[in-house]
């Protein structure tokens, strides 16, 4: 079954720009790894059970020859010129084949599960196994299984507590402009039932909202000017946003604010809590939100 938001994949034109900047917004960085035969590389911040990943394109000439149809890595290039961002949200399975069948039950069209690697800097060999779907459903999503347990991947970075204070991926955000046809497709990927539609106060969007374990994965259309209308408008339907839960949303402002950043835009969610929000001009694309506690 599927247990959670693994990660949100944010694309950059350059990884150690990338990192610096990630930096400046509180996530303790640290370059990952390279992934052999596709010409990429990635940093990585772990949170307790999830974590936010950079990936940049290491080798063009590498990347170009890797140009599958139908692999996470097609079209990169063009999405980091188109601006970057979030470019997928990637779901944990605890059984990935048997997940794979399921979704073709339900008519999903999704690749077969194969193998993926990555070795890190330490020489520390990383493995999983993954599935993406396929043009039928081109979902900003895919499938992870993790064979590397949790315990081993930490030893790929220092441990320590981010300078923002965050613990954990609340939710991430998808917009689109039908929400309805949307959820729909979501529902049958997913095989989670439609939930109902609310307000998203800080987005200023209907949205509605899977839940996966202690994840959300919101569906969002605007119904006035904010963050969701202003990514619908600037790159069209996809991920949008981060929203990350600290333990200090003082401690979050006061980092970032040291750093030389702009203000973080500011919105109080339907739950009362007030959210805050990193604009996409400092993130290489992305809306990254906090939530939590002074």
């Amino acid at each position: 079954m599927f247990t959670r938001i693994d990660h949100v994949m944010i694309c950059v034109p350059d990884l150690q720009q990338g990192i610096a900047q990630y930096r400046k917004l509180g996530f303790n960085m640290h370059a990952g790894g390279d992934h052999p035969g596709r010409g990429t590389h990635n940093a990585i911040a772990l949170n307790d059970e999830d974590y936010l990943e950079l990936l940049a394109v290491r080798d063009e000439a590498e990347y170009r020859a890797s140009g599958k149809p139908g692999t996470s890595n097609t079209g990169l290039t063009d999405f980091i010129a188109a601006g970057g961002g979030i470019r997928y949200v990637i779901i944990q399975s605890d059984n990935l084949t048997k997940d794979v069948a399921a979704m073709r039950a339900r008519g999903v069209e999704i690749s077969d599960v194969t193998p993926g690697s990555r070795r890190t800097l330490a020489g520390q060999e990383l493995k999983w196994q993954s599935a993406v779907l396929g043009a039928g459903n081109a979902l900003p999503l895919f499938f992870i299984q993790h064979e590397t347990p949790m315990a081993e991947r930490r030893k790929q970075v220092p441990a320590g507590e981010h300078p923002n204070r965050v613990y954990t991926l609340e939710r991430t955000y998808i917009v689109t402009n039908d929400l309805a046809a949307t959820a729909a497709r979501y529902a049958q990927v997913l095989g989670l039932p439609q939930p109902n539609v609310v307000k998203g106060t800080v987005i200023m969007s209907d949205m509605v909202v899977f839940q996966l374990g202690e994840h959300g994965l919101g569906v969002v259309q605007p119904y006035a000017d904010g963050p969701a209308a202003d990514a619908l408008a600037r790159r069209g339907p996809g991920p949008f946003q981060a929203l990350y839960r600290t333990r200090s949303s003082t401690a979050a402002e006061n980092w970032i604010k040291a750093q030389g950043l702009p203000p973080l835009q500011k919105g109080v969610r339907n739950t009362g809590e007030v959210a805050m929000l990193a604009t996409p001009d400092i993130t290489f694309g992305a809306y990254i939100g906090f939530v939590g506690i002074a």
